[in-house]
Order: C-alpha cells, then structure tokens, then sequence
C-alpha cells in the first residue's frame, strides 16, 4: 500500500482497559503514527490497556491517553474502534461511548470499527441504512439494527447516511481496513 502522508490529522481509538484484540488497536495505532498522524487511546479512568491475541493469550500492555470519559471527540479526525469480544462488549456498555460515537456521525467524520468493534455503533444506533462487515457472530446484531446490508468481505466503506464507516472482519483483514483509513484520512 502507498504511503500516505497523514501529519496533522488526529485519531482517537476507544478501547477498555481489558480484552481488546492486540493487533485490533496497536497495528492500527502504529501504522497511522508511522504516516504522521498523532493517535489517541481513550479507556475508562485512563487505565493501561491489557491486549490479548485470539480472545485468550495474553498481549501487549498498551498506555492509555485519556480518560473515555473526559474525551472531547470534536479534537479528532477519525474514530477507531478495536474488537476484541471482551473489549468490544464492556465498551458498548460505557456512557462516553454512544455520546463519542454519535459525536462522530453526526457531524460527518469517518469511524473505522473492525471484528467485535461494531457493537458499540449499534449500541449508539447509528447502523440503519449503512452496509457493513464484521466478525460473523455479529451478523444478525447489525442487521437488527436496521443496518441496510452485512458482506462477508474483508474491508467495506460506507458513505451512507452522511458520514463515512470503514469496516473490517478480523485481524487478517488490516491491510485493506488501513488502506481505507489512509484513504479517509488523506482526503480530509
């Protein structure tokens, strides 16, 4: 994939201090500081971050920036929203969740969520209409929430609804889930 010169622009990556997939947020987060962009991790209470590899072994100990909480979303360019099983459903229970990502689609930025990450989208209610993949589990969640379409595909971008969704499958889908947030960052 080309390099994309990404100085300037602002990611914040939302995640919980417990289960999230490594290569889900540190790939992502390494991948966009290489091309300049300055990322952000939000956890609750600001709590270093334990990955874990596959649901079950234990990962890299990522720091966390700043409180979930006390994020403002309007100081960022994209949303980035890890799974992991555990990450993503404590993730979506979180107050500062929906508010972060409503924040996003309402005022039209792109949200890039890949594996078990989408459930914090549908938790905030903001599928209908959109296309978009995931981890298979999560098929029949999106489509309850009035999602338009779910594709078994490894990258889908959606510019429905007025506001831009990147999603992505799993972690052997990265290449193409950062080549679309290169894509939505570069334009921007």
């Amino acid at each position: 994939m080309p390099d994309t010169d990404l100085t300037g622009r602002t990611v914040l990556a939302i995640v919980t201090s417990y289960g999230v997939e490594q290569d889900e947020l540190v790939v992502p987060a390494e991948h966009l500081r290489e091309r300049g962009a300055v990322v952000t991790v939000a956890s609750p209470g600001a709590e270093e971050v334990t990955t874990l590899v596959g649901d079950k072994d234990p990962g890299r100990t990522v720091p966390a920036d700043v409180d979930l909480a006390d994020v403002d979303p309007a100081d960022f360019d994209l949303l980035l929203v890890p799974g992991g099983t555990l990450n993503a459903d404590s993730l979506r229970l979180e107050e500062a969740t929906g508010r972060i990502v409503r924040s996003f689609t309402g005022s039209g930025r792109p949200v890039a969520a890949i594996c078990h990450g989408p459930w914090a989208l549908v938790e905030a209610g903001v599928v209908a209409g959109k296309t978009l993949t995931t981890y298979p589990s999560l098929r029949t969640d999106v489509r309850n929430a009035g999602a338009a379409h779910w594709r078994d595909e490894p990258v889908v971008v959606d510019d429905a609804e007025g506001w831009t969704l990147i999603t992505s499958r799993t972690p052997d889908d990265l290449e193409d889930f950062l080549g679309a947030i290169d894509t939505a960052l570069g334009a921007g």
